[in-house]
């Protein structure tokens, strides 16, 4: 249990006696602690972004240019269809799908029947939208809002199947898309880097008349953003007139953040002394440019909009001093993190639970458990009860030290604490079983989550697809594939770089050329390195023929991205 822990258990105790909400702040600061934390707990896993996932079988079929070599029929493991008995009647239960017979259906308030029949026809490659649009035409699925929406998050990394459903779904009579679902579309094509198709698609929106809101322009931007198309991106923001939308200290706010977090602060700081004198700044403004320039280490400068803040008649708060926190976190200046803990405290502004836990993180990554640990004293001292990210963050701070049961024991007595376990607490457990090989803990783990109705994410597969590499559980990655895709997880470049390299490692070749192969028919350029290291084991192996067949599939896939 939690008491147990040196240090902290006095202060678990003391959190049932209190229910003080702490507020996490504005959306801004939220998102940027939650991605500092996010980032940090997933440094075990290797794991980016990814893309949809395609209709599996339970004993895939392998090309025949990987099952022979030189040297006969390759081999295969009693280790490949291995399911541990403590989960197999739950695997029996969610069989792994299958191309011939359909998706099985995926629940929720769409048919899982026309959910199924429409991602059975997407499984196939496609080189263009209007191929996918002639595809689905006479398909005999009736469209709804709710089936468009859970297919395009489904299919949300594969633009050309996203893209195509989309057109056809419009097509189909007295059929209309919600504005929100245009906004998904746009987001998949800026993530793809399509802007002239993106741009379109705002266009048919304001024929529509009324449909471009601010938060399809933020999508734009952000997008735009994170392509290095900063001018673009301010032009989008004078422009947005053209749309009846105007601009105010939030848009302003909005675009001011989209550039400081994409490492573009003096971007950001150009935008806000242009419009100053037209717009109003608020303490979100402020507390953004100071966050920004703490990203980028320039203490000073930070200081200096904390001191015009002040002067134009806003008081800091909570919010304004974490960025600095986080700064000196990063550098592992803890001198300086304390001194700017008790400024706050000086200027009656306490620290809040998400200061606390970024503090106690850091500490935990430097090796400095008891100082870690120490932090909970000091919340309890001001009032300051934890919630689940804090949680998140010391199961991670213990595992990282070897300390499983405790780690174990805190999440165990989270329901107890009034506290119930996120997805991002899942993901940290499931990463530390993962990376002990502790495979029935994991998976297991993952079954929780689906009892307890917590929507896995692409974080919470990447570490069990890397286990089940090292561990050469061929039927389990089929398994967890198929499971990504019932949660409409998508399944992209980075996870097949996964799966190509963990196999390769762990000498399954036939089955690292399987992904190799179908990465690049859903058009997807695998990683060089990665390339040259299934290459090279190819050729140690002997397989000539599998090694000639990857070359021509690397050449294809650069051909396709040009």
């Amino acid at each position: 249990m939690l008491f147990k822990l040196a240090k902290f258990g006095a202060f678990w105790r003391f959190r049932t006696r209190f229910d003080v909400k702490v507020c996490r702040g504005d959306v801004y600061t939220r998102n940027g602690v939650c991605s500092l934390l996010c980032s940090s707990f997933s440094s075990m896993t290797m794991s980016k972004d990814v893309d949809e996932a395609s209709n599996l079988v339970e004993s895939p079929e392998l090309p025949s240019w990987v099952k022979f070599s030189e040297k006969g029929v390759l081999s295969s493991s009693p280790d490949d269809d291995f399911v541990l008995p403590s989960i197999s009647h739950w695997v029996d239960e969610n069989k792994v799908l299958d191309l011939k017979v359909g998706l099985e259906s995926q629940g929720g308030d769409v048919d899982g029947s026309d959910v199924d029949k429409i991602s059975r026809i997407l499984k196939n490659p496609f080189d263009s939208p209007d191929d996918v649009v002639q595809a689905l035409n006479d398909c005999g699925v009736a469209v709804s809002n709710d089936l468009v929406d859970q297919l395009l998050k489904r299919f949300s990394k594969n633009w050309i199947m996203a893209f195509g459903y989309f057109k056809w779904a419009q097509m189909q009579e007295g059929f209309k898309h919600f504005p929100h679902s245009y906004n998904m579309m746009i987001d998949i094509l800026g993530k793809s880097k399509k802007f002239d198709l993106m741009w379109e698609m705002v266009e048919e929106m304001d024929q529509l008349g009324g449909h471009v809101t601010f938060d399809t322009l933020t999508k734009v931007m952000r997008r735009l953003a994170k392509a290095c198309k900063y001018s673009d991106v301010i032009e989008a923001f004078r422009n947005m007139d053209q749309f009846q939308l105007k601009r105010d200290v939030v848009t302003l706010n909005v675009l001011i953040d989209i550039l400081a977090k994409e490492g573009t602060v003096e971007l950001a700081q150009d935008m806000y002394n242009e419009f100053r004198n037209q717009i109003t700044p608020d303490r979100v403004t402020y507390n953004v440019l100071i966050r920004g320039w703490c990203k980028v280490g320039n203490m000073d400068k930070a200081r200096q909009i904390m001191e015009e803040m002040q002067k134009s008649g806003v008081c800091p708060d909570v919010i304004s001093y974490t960025p600095f926190i986080n700064a000196y976190c990063h550098e592992r200046n803890f001198r300086k993190v304390d001194e700017i803990l008790e400024e706050m405290q000086e200027k009656n502004c306490p620290p809040n639970v998400v200061t606390y836990t970024i503090v106690m993180h850091a500490r935990g990554k430097a090796k400095e458990i008891d100082e870690a640990l120490a932090i909970s004293e000091t919340m309890k001292k001001n009032g300051c009860v934890p919630d689940a990210a804090f949680c998140s963050s010391l199961i991670y701070i213990l595992c990282k030290a070897g300390r499983l049961k405790d780690a174990q024991d805190v999440f165990e007595d989270m329901p107890n604490q009034g506290l119930i376990p996120d997805v991002l607490t899942y993901n940290t457990m499931i990463t530390s079983a993962c990376h002990h090989l502790q495979e029935e803990n994991a998976l297991k783990l993952l079954q929780k989550m689906e009892e307890n109705h917590c929507p896995p994410d692409l974080e919470t597969y990447i570490p069990l697809l890397k286990m089940c590499c090292r561990l050469k559980r061929i039927k389990m990655i089929y398994f967890l594939l198929s499971h990504m895709l019932r949660n409409d997880v998508s399944v992209g470049l980075d996870t097949y770089v996964v799966l190509i390299r963990g196999l390769c490692r762990s000498g399954k070749l036939e089955h690292a050329c399987l992904f190799f192969e179908e990465a690049v028919l859903r058009k997807f350029v695998p990683w060089e390195n990665i390339y040259k290291d299934l290459e090279k084991k190819l050729e140690e192996r002997g397989m000539s023929k599998a090694k000639k067949q990857i070359e021509e599939l690397m050449l294809l896939a650069k051909q396709q991205k040009t």
